[in-house]
């Protein structure tokens, strides 16, 4: 072996024990003495994107019609896994979080494989011990950007695949690349804990992922100068009132013409003629009238 592959496989070690540390750098890890590390990468309103080194999982399958099954009938083998149930019968302590392997195209009227997996601890990362029980087995996790989706409650498979979709629905708005066939399914509590409960939707990134909205921003609204009166002689013809468009805000919806926005309306007020009767006289600005209702509105006058 030559120096440069002993010092890849070196790497690799360092970086697989240090994936995996004390609980007291996250948040929402807190009933486990060790708990996966990462690095945040960036945060939006919707998501955020971590990244993830190299880690090693014990890990086994289970068929089921419903996630919730699957991942009861497979819990109960890792949990013996760490209890005791391996050739060397060394005891370790829970770690978290619990990812369980969802596949993305499943049928309602066949069962689903779905995989879960314990990170093992950091003592066990490089040479855990042997599972007696033929259906487990250790997944090495590459190092991986992954699109995370966090909510409160229980990680239930209505509710996992509600946020699932959701997640997806604004990875396809903003355009980012990611794996489509599976996604995992993230818990951070036993089930005895009730409230303050952690979970997460997990997408796996392909190529950079994207930490920002691709998408020009709306324009900021800028106030028009008003244009000159028209002709008042001057039929509306059906081009004065195509461009027509409709402002959204947070309160109801405006519809408004912005040739007609910027056209100052006359305003009618009461006034007195020659036989006393009352009439309403438009007000508007004389400068844009033409010769002929200037006289005409002279003539009014008297």
């Amino acid at each position: 072996m030559t120096f440069l592959s002993v010092l890849a496989v070196l790497t690799l070690v360092v970086s697989i024990e240090g994936s995996v540390g004390p609980s007291t750098n996250s948040s929402f890890c807190t009933e486990s003495k060790e708990c996966l590390e990462f690095e945040l990468v960036c945060k939006t309103d919707e998501y955020e994107v971590r990244h993830y080194s190299p880690t090693r999982w014990v890990s086994t399958d289970a068929e089921a019609y419903f996630m919730g099954v699957g991942a009861a009938m497979a819990f109960r083998r890792l949990f013996q896994y760490i209890t005791g149930a391996n050739e060397a019968g060394i005891q370790m302590e829970m770690t978290a979080p619990v990812l369980v392997k969802i596949p993305e195209e499943t049928k309602m009227w066949e069962p689903a494989v779905y995989t879960l997996n314990f990170p093992l601890p950091q003592a066990y990362q490089d040479k855990p011990p042997a599972p007696t029980n033929d259906k487990l087995y250790f997944t090495e996790m590459p190092e991986m950007d992954v699109y995370v989706r966090s909510y409160g409650g229980w990680m239930l498979s209505v509710t996992s695949r509600l946020h699932a979709h959701l997640l997806t629905k604004e990875l396809e708005r903003v355009r980012a690349s990611y794996n489509h066939t599976y996604h995992y399914g993230v818990g951070y509590d036993s089930p005895l804990k009730l409230l303050n409960r952690h979970n997460e939707v997990w997408y796996i990134s392909e190529g950079r992922p994207v930490c920002s909205d691709p998408q020009e921003p709306t324009p900021a609204h800028i106030a028009r100068t008003p244009d000159p009166l028209p002709d008042m002689t001057t039929n509306m013809t059906s081009s004065d009132t195509s461009d027509t468009s409709v402002v959204t805000t947070a309160g109801p919806s405006i519809s408004f013409s912005p040739t007609l926005a910027s056209t100052q309306v006359p305003t009618h007020t009461p006034s007195n003629n020659a036989t006393g009767s009352t009439s309403p006289e438009p007000q508007v600005d004389t400068t844009h009238w033409n010769s002929t209702e200037r006289n005409i509105a002279t003539q009014d006058a008297v």
